[in-house]
């Protein structure tokens, strides 16, 4: 593995380099020529941008080809992708990296198939390209309608999961797109590999080169001028506080953002305490490390001197760490107090904040002022409880009796995702293939001009 302290800039940016990009919280490698970086980067976009006028126009059949070939790539190098993710792994252990971040980087052969499958899940997706959709017809005359085509060039961002190597680079071979990628340097072997393995894979049936490449500069500012890069059609950020700031502060492409998931599970008066126990605990425990998975714990008063007890003892077991407070400390003494900061955190890891509130508006005012609109549960056996819940909680995802956790692009069925957007314009949810497209209007006539 190449050493990215000493790099020059210029060192090369696509898939089939020897070094992936950092991401912005990484360290600075020295010696940044920002001359050769800009144009390092502006021929990655015009390779992508000429990438996407054909890939754009290419057969569903070549396509789904592509992500076939890709899969198959990935189950025949599973050996290889794995010794390049355990250097990342103990080089990110000498780093001091996190546990959450440790597991969001890991891969295991399970994993890579799992990428694979995704990637033939994608392919089995109904084609969007070429769709037209609500035709209708003028006084003139002219049939007018609405044509699915792709967004163009799609800049990604992202920190740690190199399974999202994959994700992004199958859906955006579905939907059209041409992808830059930009992994974060604790997956610097994995992604390099990954970005190589897929791009020759999709190119060699018959996919133009340049559809999918990865900025290779070990360079912060690689990171920064990307989101300024003219060639992107839009730019999808992936991570941390961080990163996002970065994002809001330098891009001048447009963006959809990815939201953090500060998640919550309500168990109101009444629930069925097994089922908000199981509810509670997958949301929590099932995968800590991940944005879908629950932050806080609301819990109605009337249910929680006998819900309580039950669910914390099960999630403490686990490992979980319990801060909560008085009302909870009161029935569970284990808990350590909650500070006004553990409202508002993702912890990304095993503690729960949990508060004790007197009613479902109590609760939805909670969410209302420390929910970062990514997913929010209910646990409850009323009807109107759940729809007023479903109705008022103002978040891309809003579950009755389920996890947060299905929050996720390959459950709703998009083979894949590109991150789960919290924003209202252009797209909410699980990014999937078709909210990787737009539409342009279409006219048929038949001779009219326009007299006034």
């Amino acid at each position: 593995m190449t050493n990215e302290t000493n790099i020059p800039c210029g060192g090369g940016a696509s898939a089939r380099g020897d070094s992936s990009g950092c991401g912005v919280a990484g360290a600075e490698a020295t010696g940044c020529d920002p001359v050769a970086l800009d144009a390092e980067l502006s021929a990655l976009g015009k390779a992508a941008r000429k990438a996407a006028r054909r890939l754009g126009v290419l057969s569903g059949a070549v396509r789904n080809g592509a992500l076939a070939a890709m899969a198959e790539a990935l189950r025949r190098n599973t050996a290889d992708i794995c010794a390049a993710n355990a250097r990342d792994l103990a080089h990110g252990r000498s780093r001091g990296l996190s546990a959450p971040l440790l597991e969001r980087l890991a891969l295991t052969s399970a994993r890579v198939e799992s990428m694979a499958r995704g990637l033939e899940d994608i392919a089995a997706l109904r084609d969007p390209l070429g769709e037209v959709t609500g035709m209708w017809t003028t006084r003139e005359g002219l049939r007018i309608g609405r044509l699915r085509v792709p967004l163009g060039v799609v800049g990604i961002i992202y920190e740690s999961r190199p399974n999202v190597t994959a994700d992004a680079a199958g859906l955006c071979i579905k939907s059209g797109n041409a992808v830059l990628l930009r992994g974060g340097r604790e997956a610097l072997a994995t992604n390099t590999l990954l970005a190589d393995l897929l791009a020759r894979a999709a190119e060699a049936a018959g996919v133009p080169e340049g559809s999918v490449q990865m900025v290779a500069s070990p360079h912060r500012e690689a990171t920064t001028r990307l989101m300024s890069l003219d060639a992107l059609d839009v730019l999808i950020p992936r991570g941390g506080k961080s990163l996002k700031a970065a994002v809001r502060a330098f891009a001048t492409v447009p963006i959809l953002m990815t939201g953090m998931g500060n998640c919550h599970i309500y168990v109101d008066a009444g629930a069925d305490i097994d089922r908000a126990v199981a509810v509670a605990d997958n949301a929590k425990t099932s995968r800590p490390a991940v944005c879908n998975a629950a932050e806080t714990l609301l819990v109605h008063a009337d249910i929680a001197p006998d819900f309580l007890p039950r669910c914390l003892a099960v999630l403490a077991a686990k490992g979980v760490e319990i801060r909560g407070d008085a009302r909870t400390r009161a029935l569970f003494p284990a808990a350590l107090p909650a500070s006004e900061a553990d409202w508002d955190t993702e912890y990304l890891d095993l503690i729960l904040a949990v508060r004790v509130v007197d009613s479902l508006d109590e609760a939805l005012d909670h969410i209302a002022r420390h929910g970062t609109g990514h997913s929010e549960a209910i646990c409850t056996e009323s009807y109107g409880a759940a729809e007023r819940f479903l109705r008022e909680v103002d978040a891309a995802a809003v579950y009755v009796n389920a996890s947060t956790r299905f929050t996720d692009g390959g459950v709703y069925g998009f083979g894949a995702e590109m991150g789960i957007s919290t924003q209202k314009l252009h797209a909410r949810g699980p990014l999937g293939v078709e909210q990787l497209t737009s539409t342009k209007f279409i006219a048929y006539g038949t001779g009219q001009i326009r007299t006034s």
